[in-house]
């Protein structure tokens, strides 16, 4: 997995993905995404250390399977709020 912390104004938005999909072009469903070396690029991350990443987001940006898993396993959403691209989850979180 990888994952990168972006600074918007005040706010801290964590983007993750897992290894397998960095890099891909995402397309099913009739949509389309390319999984950007730029924005999910950051440093390898163990699940311990993610979900320690996600305590600190104001929002989360997260594609792959493993990755969004572990958002729902926290409790940042419930599995029907997730949906396919290609077979890999992808799942955009904004805490409240």
């Amino acid at each position: 997995m990888f994952a990168r912390m972006h600074k918007m104004g005040g706010d801290t938005i964590l983007a993750a993905c897992d290894k397998d999909v960095l890099g891909a072009t995402l397309e099913g469903g009739g949509r389309k995404m390319t999984v950007a070396e730029a924005f999910y690029k950051g440093v390898p991350i163990d699940e311990e250390e993610l979900a320690a990443w996600m305590r600190s987001a104001a929002s989360m940006n997260l594609v792959g399977n493993r990755v969004v898993s572990l958002a729902i396993r926290e409790g940042y959403a419930e599995p029907g709020q997730a949906f396919e691209i290609g077979g890999v989850m992808y799942l955009m979180v904004v805490v409240m």
